[in-house]
């Protein structure tokens, strides 16, 4: 993929610097004293005449959503619209009510009320509120329960929804408008994203629909401000709309996009592309860019096309800038909405999970709110070629921002979401000079307040205004406070300092940004894959000899001075990370995505076991009689042999490795023969950094020779090894049947991994789940997911969307920045792969099409088979294979089968039901339960990895109990009377 260009400044810069420019923006412009004394009388008469009770911001000062009782009710708004089944309902309403207090008294007579009904409803439910009777009562009881709050949940969906179709939310608009002049509605017609083809052309259909239906009722030779527009995702519209996708999202999205804009254009009526998250920017702007190019070639005069922008980005005024350079390039003028930002949770968690150096967004909340204000400001500036909208519920930023305009004579117009501010509005649109525009979401309840509860959980600290106004504790003072200050350090550690200040957390690349992309590039194209001699396994003997001899005083070095090594091991890695991501890419056939994620595992384990050697191998003093001391220490055991995989060639190799050095051992390494060259570069990185030549040797060659050389010599100490459970059963027996010294074997291998997905569970967190979880590094990972357990009453919805899903995904040179599955390793693994497929083709049903690819290429698509029970799957498949099954009846049944097939490495569970999600965790035995996301991806020192029975022997890497394993234990008992007293007792 050729490099866009890069727009905007980096991402991740420094909050506080960032800030302080925007500070100084605003000095001058912006008199906040004088904003805040207009706000408060709107705030005051809110205050005396507040909302009604269904209203948002009643619910949020009934039920704040920090509150037990608000989360709770959130959580049913979000699924109970979509479990199919009457037992699964009744199991998700009784879970969430039983989880808080309705036993309260609230404020008024309306909420008193709904309180006692919702305590009295917890008596009919299963779990913790059921009566003792029983039968047929407390069954009516139960399913009574759950249609009142099903009826309460969709009256909830009114207040976020304007309609559940475009028809529906016009009659509704033309209804608010009667009731309060200078109202505007901008439609958006769904929630979540594309995941498939199909998904993207339905959506497209719903775009135009509403498009055609907004068109009716427009007038055609007004000012395009004056009628209602439309709000469009462009990730609705594609299901790869990525940044690393931008080929095909240009040449497909842009001309999808264009039919939309054309009739928009024709219509007279605006249409605003809606935010996305911070990796999709600079790809937005690409879209747009090329859109208003059309547009001003073929509707000059169109003023109705726009882009929503996000202030609580750091690049928010840059982007500003940006699309007015656009506006003015192409002699056009747009209608740009400003909000706060929708996603702040996960830009944090993203940054948090990748090792960014800052956070895309700003972390104090006032930060986001001075933000806004830089940008609102830039944004009347700009008033020749922006029309500008402004969408807050916060009085104070209202009325800063009418002050601004007011002082530049720009024209603009306000913005509110359906449901949310109306109070607010109420007062600041008896100002007939204000207008304001309905953000109001179009769309049937079951899937539209899935994403909007979703959002309102996300973002509930950016909503703290309506929190606030609601709750007259908070003085006025307080509420209009001043933004417009800078606080020095961010409110949340920054993610290298994740893990503490004792070990960082390793540095990552966002591969959106096209610098980062570069440097892997530049990497690419110098990057050599060296030789790696073979070993004679006749000169085993000979190297064991030397690691014993290298043993004493490596095991004497300090543990400090040790673990020291291994840090300065780390940083070098970390600073030579895109030269090893090329390694990886070149001979382990890993995509880049993958590649980098790998380099930050060997870091973090280097990192991690050195710290966890300095906590273990302090002497612990035990207690005793006096007159005796007692302590217990840990010591190395020797020579350990260390046997890694390929799927994870520099990962599971440097973690080996460097577990066996922390706690004073030495190492004879084997790598996988597929990868030794990146085995060898760890070697000599380890070796520069300090460790001694003899204390670590590598000997590469294969496991029949090499390997069983290694295992059987007399004198090693241990052996740790990854890969699969037949080999790990091959050096089990092998150690067994060795005369001398019972030698500890840590084994890691693979499993037949499950999920269980559940009535309650959100259908497209299902499909990215599952498509990362099976499909990524073209299945060769343990932990990939092998056994998909679909509930019989959504399976239909789950498995179309993960077949569609499945079907965009690419497979092909993984040094492509567009490939999602390379090649798997070799053609042992190929043939291997082949012969279950064919099985799999008599004995199953197949749900993708069989992969078109040479075998020469080793390319596999993504491939899927519906089998008839879980008992069908008795062997793990280590590629881009998914078995699925449905199931019914109670879940508890499907972990214990799942718990029969022996294996137990990593097992999701896909619910709503908190209680269920606890409970099937723990009768399952696996090593990882991953709840609600994908099971791939193990963080060192967050997810500890192993598993158990067939997957493995323990302990987990990674843990706190890794290093353990490793070290003897010595007890020393000293009798401090025999030189002549007890001084302790003197004392």
């Amino acid at each position: 993929m050729p490099h866009s260009l890069q727009r905007l400044p980096d991402p991740y810069r420094p909050e506080a610097t960032v800030v302080a420019d925007r500070l100084q923006s605003l000095q001058g412009a912006l008199d906040w004293a004088g904003a805040a004394a207009v706000a408060a009388p709107w705030v005051a008469a809110v205050r005396r005449n507040p909302p009604p009770f269904w209203a948002m911001e009643s619910l949020l000062k009934e039920y704040p959503i920090s509150s037990a009782e608000g989360l709770a009710l959130m959580r049913l708004a979000e699924a109970l619209l979509r479990v199919p089944d009457a037992e699964t309902a009744i199991a998700l309403t009784a879970d969430q009510l039983s989880r808080a207090d309705f036993e309260g008294s609230p404020e008024n007579a309306l909420s008193r009320l709904s309180h006692s009904a919702i305590a009295l409803s917890k008596r009919f439910l299963p779990g913790d509120g059921a009566q003792a009777e029983g039968g047929v009562l407390a069954r009516l009881g139960a399913r009574t329960v759950v249609g009142a709050t099903l009826r309460a949940v969709q009256l909830l969906g009114r207040q976020f929804v304007l309609g559940q179709d475009i028809a529906e939310a016009m009659r509704e608009a033309a209804g608010a408008r009667r009731r309060q002049a200078n109202l505007r509605f901008s439609y958006d017609m769904l929630g979540e994203g594309a995941r498939t083809a199909e998904d993207a052309a339905r959506y497209l259909a719903h775009y135009e629909d509403a498009i055609a239906a907004i068109a009716r009722a427009a007038q055609p030779g007004a000012a395009v401000q004056g009628n209602d527009g439309i709000s469009i995702k462009l990730s609705a519209l594609h299901p790869r709309y990525e940044a690393l996708q931008r080929d095909r999202v240009l040449s497909e999205l842009v001309p999808r996009v264009w039919t939309l804009c054309r009739r928009a254009a024709q219509a007279n009526i605006n249409l605003t592309i809606d935010a996305e998250e911070v990796d999709r920017l600079e790809l937005s702007l690409e879209v747009f860019e090329a859109l208003a190019a059309r547009v001003a070639q073929e509707h000059p005069q169109w003023h109705g096309f726009g882009l929503a922008l996000q202030a609580y980005q750091t690049r928010a005024v840059e982007l500003v800038a940006h699309v007015a350079q656009v506006a003015r390039q192409h002699g056009l003028r747009f209608m740009c909405r400003l909000v706060k930002g929708a996603y702040w949770d996960a830009e944090i968690k993203r940054a948090q999970e990748l090792g960014l150096p800052h956070y895309p967004v700003f972390t104090h909340k006032h930060h986001t709110d001075a933000s806004y204000l830089a940008c609102a400001r830039a944004l009347l500036e700009a008033q020749d070629v922006i029309f500008p909208q402004f969408a807050t519920h916060n009085a104070g930023t209202i009325a800063a921002i009418v002050q601004m305009a007011r002082r530049t004579g720009a024209k603009f117009e306000l913005q509110r979401l359906h449901g949310m501010g109306e109070g607010i509005y109420r007062e600041v649109l008896r100002d007939p000079e204000l207008a304001c525009r309905v953000y109001a979401p179009v769309g049937q309840h079951r899937d539209l307040l899935a994403y909007l509860v979703r959002r309102l959980l996300e973002n509930g600290a950016n909503s703290s205004f309506v929190h606030q106004l609601a709750d007259e504790s908070v003085g006025m003072d307080a509420l209009l406070r001043s933004p417009l200050h800078l606080a020095a350090q961010p409110s949340l550690p920054l993610p290298p300092q994740l893990y503490g200040a004792v070990r960082p957390n390793s540095r990552g690349l966002d591969l959106a940004v096209a610098s980062s992309r570069a440097a892997l590039e530049e990497a690419f194209a110098q990057a050599d894959v060296p030789a790696v001699a073979p070993a004679d396994p006749a000169q085993v003997p000979q190297a064991v000899q030397r690691a014993l001899a290298a043993g004493h005083a490596w095991e004497r070095t300090p543990v400090e001075h040790r673990a020291s090594v291994l840090r300065d091991a780390a940083d070098a890695m970390q600073a030579d990370l895109p030269r090893f991501c090329a390694l990886l890419v070149k001979e382990g056939f890993k995509t880049w995505g993958d590649a980098v994620a790998e380099v930050r595992e060997a870091i973090d384990f280097l990192r991690f076991y050195a710290s966890e050697a300095e906590r273990i191998m302090q002497p612990v003093p035990l207690p005793g009689p006096t007159g005796e001391s007692n302590v217990l220490r840990l010591t190395a055991r020797g020579p350990w042999v260390c046997i890694s995989p390929w799927n994870f060639p520099l990962a599971i190799f440097t973690g080996q490795v460097a577990a066996a050095l922390a706690t004073g051992n030495t190492v004879l390494a084997k790598p996988a023969e597929q990868t030794p060259a990146v085995a060898l570069e760890a070697v000599r990185l380890l070796h520069a950094a300090g460790v001694p030549a003899d204390a670590l040797q590598l000997l590469h060659g294969p496991g029949e020779t090499v390997g069983a050389a290694l295992v059987a010599e007399p004198r090693i100490a241990g052996v740790v090894f990854t890969g699969s459970t037949q080999v790990a059963k091959t050096i089990q027996r092998a150690l067994a049947a060795k005369d001398g010294p019972i030698v500890p074997l840590i084994a890691e291998t693979g499993g037949i991994n499950a999920m269980l997905v559940d009535s309650t569970a959100l259908p497209e967190q299902v499909a990215d789940a599952v498509v990362q979880s099976a499909f990524r590094s073209a299945g060769q990972r343990c932990s990939a997911l092998r056994l998909l357990c679909v509930h019989e009453a959504v399976a239909d919805t789950v498995i179309a969307m993960i077949q569609g899903a499945a079907r965009e995904l690419v497979a092909g040179d993984p040094a492509q920045w567009r490939t999602d599955l390379g090649p798997v390793i070799d053609d042992d693994a190929w043939s291997n792969l082949q012969r279950h497929l064919q099985r799999l083709q008599r004995e199953a049903t197949p749900l993708l099409a069989p992969s078109p690819f040479e075998p020469g290429t080793r390319l596999l698509a993504p491939q899927a088979f519906e089998v008839k029970s879980l008992e069908d799957v008795r062997h793990e498949i280590f590629g881009p294979v998914l078995h699925v099954v449905r199931w019914g009846g109670d879940p508890r049944e499907v972990i214990a089968a799942i718990n029969r097939v022996g294996y137990g490495l990593t097992l999701g569970i896909q619910t709503r039901i908190d209680s269920r999600a606890e409970a099937l965790a723990r009768e399952a035995r696996t090593g990882n339960v991953y709840v609600n996301r994908n099971m791939i991806g193990a963080v060192v020192g967050v997810q500890p990895f192993g598993g158990e029975g067939l997957s493995g022997t323990g302990p987990k890497a990674g843990g706190p109990h890794y290093l353990q394993r490793f070290c003897a234990e010595q007890t020393l008992t000293i009798n401090t009377t025999a030189a002549g007293g007890n001084v302790a007792l003197l004392a």
